[in-house]
C-alpha cells in the first residue's frame, strides 16, 4: 500500500490511501482518520485497507481524487519517536578521516543513533526556515521505517516483522553547530532542527525484490538547485540493516507504535555515485585538497530527494524544499 497525510488544518492531518502510480487518492475515515490511528491498530485495519487499495488501483473508487503532493504533510506529521542511525559506516569513516581522527572498531559492530525532535516535522514541499547561513546548513538524504509496537530486547531476526512502512527523509543538519555541541559530551540538539519526510509512505511489499535483507536496493537520488548531486544505492555498503537498527534502538526500551527509525546518510564507497549530503562532499575535498571547496546551503537553495523504480516511476513522491531565512 501507499499512504499519505493531507493537510486538513489539524496537527495530524487526514490519512489518505494513494494509488500505486501516485495519481489517485482517497480518504478512509471509516477505517482511520490519521496515520497514527492506523499504526496503533495496524493488524486490525490493514486488511480493510488492502481491499480498498486494490479497488483504487483498478479505478473502482468513484470518490477518488487526483493525488496532490503539495497537499501532503510528512506521513506522520508528528511522532512519539524519531531515532536516526548512521548505518553507512563509510560515511562516519570519512568524517573522522577528514578530521585526522581514528575510528573505533566498535563503530563496525555497534550502530550509532541519535534522538531527533519529533514534535513538528516539516512538510515535504514546505520551506525550511532557518535564522542563519552561518550555521552550516546541510541536507541529508536518507530512508526511514515506521514500526508498530516493538518489545524491548527484540532481536534483529524478529525485528523486521515490526517494520510496517518506509519513507524518505531529509534530515536537516546544521554542521557548524555540531562541533560545539559534541564537545559538551551530551550529543546533538540545536544542530538537528526539524526533519522532513516524503509525501508517501509505502509498505515494504511495494518494493518487491528491491526490499531484501531489511535493505532498500535502489538508488536514492538527490538534486541540489536542479543539478544531480548524488544517487548512491541504499542497499550497497549499508553496514547495519533496518532490522539491526530497530533491534539496537529497542535494546533498553520498548518502541511505541509509530516509532520512526532512520538509516542515516546514504553513502557508497563508489564515489562516482555522488553523495547524499554536502558534508560528505566537503570531507572528500578536504582529504584530497586539504580544504573544502563546496559551500553549505544558502537562502534560496533548493534540494530534491526522490527514489525511482526500475521503470523510472517515483515510489514515494519527492521531497522538494527551499531554504529560507527565518526572522523572529
Amino acid at each position: 500500500m501507499k499512504l499519505a497525510s493531507y493537510d486538513n488544518g489539524r496537527r495530524d492531518g487526514q490519512l489518505m490511501l494513494v494509488s500505486k502510480d501516485l495519481t489517485k487518492a482517497i480518504a478512509v475515515p471509516a477505517i482511520a482518520h490519521t496515520m497514527q490511528q492506523l499504526i496503533d491498530a495496524w493488524d486490525l485495519l490493514n486488511p480493510q485497507l488492502v481491499e480498498l487499495y486494490d479497488a483504487l488501483n483498478k479505478g473502482l473508487m468513484d470518490n477518488a481524487v487526483n493525488f496532490d503532493e503539495s497537499k501532503c504533510l510528512s506521513p506522520l506529521p508528528r511522532a512519539y519517536q524519531w531515532a536516526d542511525g548512521s548505518a553507512y559506516v563509510n560515511h562516519v569513516e570519512l568524517v573522522r578521516k577528514a578530521r585526522g581522527a581514528e575510528m573505533p572498531e566498535t563503530f563496525w559492530t555497534d550502530p550509532l543513533v541519535y534522538q531527533g525532535g519529533s514534535d513538528c516535522f516539516i512538510a515535504p514541499k514546505a520551506d525550511i526556515p532557518l535564522a542563519s547561513e552561518e550555521w552550516g546548513i546541510d541536507f541529508e538524504s536518507e530512508i526511514a521505517v515506521i514500526t508498530d509496537d516493538v518489545p524491548m530486547g527484540v532481536t534483529a531476526d524478529n525485528a523486521e516483522k515490526h517494520i510496517k512502512l518506509l519513507m524518505l527523509v531529509n534530515d536537516v543538519s546544521l554542521r557548524n553547530l555540531i562541533p560545539g555541541e559534541l564537545a559538551k559530551g551530551f550529543g546533538f540538539f540545536q544542530a538537528k532542527p526539524s526533519s522532513s519526510f516524503s509525501p508517501v509512505a509505502v509498505t515494504p511489499d511495494e518494493l518487491n525484490d528491491k526490499w531484501q535483507d531489511s535493505k532498500v536496493h535502489l538508488p536514492l537520488i538527490t538534486h541540489l538547485n536542479s543539478e544531480l548531486f548524488g544517487r548512491p544505492n541504499a542497499g550497497v555498503d549499508m553496514t547495519f540493516n533496518f532490522s539491526q537498527l530497530v533491534s539496537h534502538v529497542a535494546k533498553t526500551r520498548p518502541l511505541g507504535a509509530g516509532a520512526i527509525i532512520g538509516s542515516g546518510t546514504i553513502s557508497n564507497y563508489d564515489r562516482s555515485a555522488g553523495s547524499s549530503c554536502l558534508a560528505e562532499t566537503r570531507m572528500l575535498e578536504t582529504i584530497a585538497d586539504g580544504k573544502p571547496s563546496t559551500s553549505f546551503m544558502r537562502f534560496g537553495d533548493r534540494v530534491r530527494i526522490e527514489m525511482l523504480d526500475d521503470e523510472n516511476n517515483s515510489i514515494f513522491g519527492s521531497i522538494d524544499q527551499q531554504v529560507v531565512e527565518y526572522k523572529v
